[in-house]
């Protein structure tokens, strides 16, 4: 539980919930909202990350990350938030206030000061499988805009006779490629050099990789007519869940201005 309404969180130095310690416990207030699987009945305990030190000059120590069970008292779940209309249930992405929580101190995950530590320690391979999900999803629905355009048939023959829908078959299996080698790529050096290494290539796939998927989804609708944005297929919920990844784990300004900021310190060192 990371995110709030009321502030900027893709910078996460500006989260606001408190987590005061009073004795052997620790007092929660505030507020979250786009908390994933939160929703789900099966949901027993949330990693809540909040701060214990907000007057610090340093602003990356602030931040704690501690255990709330989903039963404690003054957790409420206020409702799914809704990502373009649709609530993924029945995981969701639950808006959760936070009133007079008490949860023991041992409930602090490493340490006091450590929470904007952790959180990017998993947002890097967070954003990884993201974009191997943004591959994915992308193949499926080049898969499905072949078989359409194969089938269907306009102006008296199939929709494949066209060269506009070549090319678009052609320019979506070239981009997904192009993706899927840079995540390899990325993987492998988070693998053999570690996270902070392969930051600058995280960085690149998470910008490339979800507005690639976005293009072929576009395609794909476009090839499937007025059925491409019903329910009748895939194509629309996927199209909205990968516009989603392009503010989820980071928008892409956030890290187009890092990976711009590191890429010239690198040459003018």
């Amino acid at each position: 539980a990371m995110t709030e309404p009321e502030v900027a969180s893709s910078d996460a130095t500006n989260i606001e919930l408190s987590i005061v310690r009073d004795g052997d416990e620790y007092v929660i207030n505030g507020r979250k909202f786009y908390i994933s699987g939160a929703c789900r009945k099966q949901c027993e305990i949330m990693i809540v990350m909040g701060k214990t030190d907000p007057d610090n000059t340093n602003r990356y120590i602030q931040q704690s990350q501690v255990l709330v069970p989903m039963n404690t008292p003054g957790v409420k779940v206020v409702r799914p938030m809704h990502v373009f209309g649709y609530d993924d249930s029945p995981e969701g992405h639950a808006e959760v206030t936070f009133t007079d929580v008490r949860v023991p101190v041992d409930n602090i995950i490493v340490g006091e000061g450590k929470g904007f530590e952790i959180a990017q320690g998993r947002l890097g391979p967070g954003r990884i499988h993201h974009c191997m999900r943004s591959i994915g999803i992308a193949q499926r629905a080049l898969d499905l805009m072949c078989k359409r355009v194969s089938e269907r048939i306009v102006f008296g023959q199939p929709m494949i006779k066209q060269q506009s829908v070549r090319e678009d078959i052609a320019k979506s299996a070239c981009q997904i490629e192009q993706a899927r080698l840079m995540t390899l790529k990325a993987a492998q050096k988070m693998d053999t050099e570690g996270n902070k290494a392969a930051k600058d290539l995280i960085a690149m796939i998470k910008i490339v990789a979800p507005s690639m998927s976005l293009d072929v989804i576009d395609r794909a609708i476009q090839c499937h007519g007025a059925v491409g944005v019903s329910q009748d297929t895939f194509l629309a919920h996927a199209w909205a869940g990968q516009r989603t990844l392009r503010l989820a784990d980071g928008p892409d300004q956030v890290h187009m201005m890092q990976l711009g900021r590191d890429l010239v310190k690198k040459v003018t060192q």
